[in-house]
């Protein structure tokens, strides 16, 4: 006999079979949750919240009251493996009852359902000679300025403005299956800026692809030796103060002795004594000006020390990741100016990678353009910008020849100049409009970032404790990879004739905001499942069909059809 159950958001039946299929809601079920449980557990609650963000609800309370409440659907709560919903307020109180310890215990399930697929990702890679080609960013979440309830919010820059609010550093990396998929996320206060999270990024990368270059640590000992033979003159300077002020402390206690003796002896000429006097006061300000020399000398010789010594520990660190990578990959970073500092660019050379990445150095776009002539030669790179390039140039403060170029374009009549640089194999210089387009197609991650707020609105903050923004955080990165694994797996499973649902063509916004939001009739019998779409839908006429299997797989098979009756 047929089951039939009415839906308003037909896509998430699908996703609910997929996330069974791979093990999420039975991952989530696991996880010990430390809250009091009535109709519901607390798990089936964080099921709800990943589900709403699949669905691009903007605001928590939506769940409860949007025209088709996804609380009432019980036919997408089935799907979930759950009886039913609870409405937002009770979402929202286990939202703000998570510990952090909770929080992250989640976060590893998800990484841990992600794993295979990007597991399988990079052996696709690997097995075409490909290297990775991640892009990190940060990204700005704001709140109200005026709000006082979201904890450790602080100001920053998001979008261009000083706002209160959070940041969140991510890192993508291209698919050749599913083009853009994240890695991860890191929740960060507001006031947190991109110069200081490179690192981070690319150890956050490492982390979840278990791959990393070879590092160049023949480059970073030859560093060391030019940084300990750069501190000779310093040395030198040491010496030469220690022993000016020694002289002048022993001028000094001369010309006190000499002093106190003449003032002894009644026949001494005051004039005398008002000698020694000032000539005891030029030594006093001789010795105050030589410790001065000296502070700054020892401050210097200090720092330098504690640098070198971390170089050191990086060096024993970097041998010691060599001898452990028995496979090390080929990977290229694509980073914005905010993070485009000497020392991380230094940083990143050093961990093995290729680096494309604007300069965070201003003043350097100065001095490249005061390098320009009118002989100068400036190639055509875009519709809008030109560019003239050097290679292997030595920058100030940068232990690294890098491969230079100056970009300058239009922003309305307004002439822009930036300055890009680069470090690897590839020859960026005998090919401008390659390295401009190479570094410009880190737009992906723009349009990732853009995807996440403009889709699965994370720019709208659904909760307000800190252990859960950073699971919505998380969800809402692992959403966007979710719905391009679920869609490649119904069009795998799917039956394909005239009448096929093209899910892989409709686009992730498509599929978010209109198809998981559409009307259905949900028919369940013997042979699987008929999701029968309302005559007035965008869909009216299509279908899909999984076929049931003798003996299920560990999926649930299941078919649809999108008609117009």
């Amino acid at each position: 006999m047929a089951q039939e159950r009415d839906t308003q958001h037909a896509l998430l039946i699908p996703l609910g079979h997929f996330a069974q299929e791979i093990g999420l809601i039975s991952g989530i079920e696991a996880v010990k949750l430390s809250q009091k449980v009535y109709d519901h557990t607390p798990q089936a609650k964080v099921l709800e919240f990943f589900v709403a963000i699949l669905s691009g609800t903007k605001y928590l309370q939506d769940i409860s009251l949007a025209a088709h409440p996804l609380d009432k659907d019980l036919a997408v709560a089935e799907a979930w493996g759950q009886a039913s919903w609870v409405d937002y307020t009770s979402l929202s109180r286990a939202m703000k009852q998570l510990k952090w310890s909770e929080s992250k215990a989640l976060v590893d399930v998800l990484e841990h359902v992600s794993q295979p697929f990007l597991d399988s990702e990079l052996a696709i890679l690997r097995s075409q000679g490909r290297g990775l080609q991640y892009d990190g960013d940060l990204t700005g979440l704001p709140v109200s300025n005026t709000s006082r309830t979201y904890p450790n919010a602080a100001y920053g820059h998001m979008s261009d403005e000083i706002r209160l609010g959070y940041q969140a550093a991510v890192v993508s990396f291209q698919s050749p299956t599913y083009g853009r998929l994240w890695l991860s996320v890191d929740h960060h206060a507001g006031d947190t800026v991109s110069c200081t999270q490179a690192e981070a990024l690319v150890i956050a990368a490492e982390k979840r692809s278990g791959q990393r270059p070879k590092r160049r640590t023949e480059l970073l000992q030859k560093r060391i030796e030019d940084f300990v033979r750069n501190r000779a003159p310093a040395d030198e300077r040491l010496c030469s103060q220690q022993t000016a002020l020694a002289e002048a402390e022993q001028a000094k206690t001369e010309t006190l002795a000499k002093l106190r003796a003449a003032q002894e002896i009644p026949e001494t000429k005051p004039k005398c004594i008002q000698t020694l006097e000032r000539r005891g006061l030029r030594y006093e300000k001789a010795i105050e000006v030589a410790h001065k020399k000296l502070s700054k000398t020892l401050a210097w010789l200090n720092a330098h020390l504690e640098q070198e010594k971390a170089l050191r520990n990086r060096l024993t660190q970097f041998e010691r990741e060599n001898i452990e990578n028995l496979q090390p990959i080929e990977a290229c970073f694509r980073l914005d100016a905010g993070f485009g500092t000497y020392d991380n660019i230094a940083l990143l050379i050093e961990m093995g990678y290729e680096l494309y990445v604007k300069l965070h150095n201003h003043k350097i776009v100065e001095k490249l353009k005061q390098s320009v002539t009118p002989e100068t030669t400036w190639t055509r790179v875009g519709n809008n910008a030109e560019m003239v390039g050097w290679s292997e140039m030595q920058l100030q403060n940068c232990p690294y020849q890098l491969d230079i170029a100056l970009e300058r374009f239009y922003i309305g009549k307004t002439q822009k100049h930036s300055a890009l640089a680069h470090f690897g194999s590839t020859p960026v210089t005998t090919d401008l409009p390659t390295w401009f387009g190479k570094y410009n197609a880190r737009q992906a991650i723009e349009a990732g970032i853009k995807e996440t707020k403009q889709v699965f609105y994370l720019n709208r903050l659904k909760v307000r404790s800190e252990p859960a923004i950073y699971l919505q955080e998380v969800m809402t990165i692992f959403a966007a990879n979710f719905i391009r694994w679920a869609t490649a797996w119904i069009e795998e499973h799917a039956d394909q004739d005239e009448n096929t649902l093209p899910v892989g063509e409709m686009g992730i916004k498509k599929q978010v905001q209109v198809a998981a939001n559409t009307s259905a009739k949900v028919i369940q019998n013997s042979e699987g499942m008929l999701l029968r779409f309302s005559p007035a839908s965008v869909f009216a006429g299509k279908q899909l069909f999984f076929r049931a299997h003798e003996k299920p797989p560990r999926s649930i098979h299941f078919f649809a059809v999108f008609y117009d009756s």
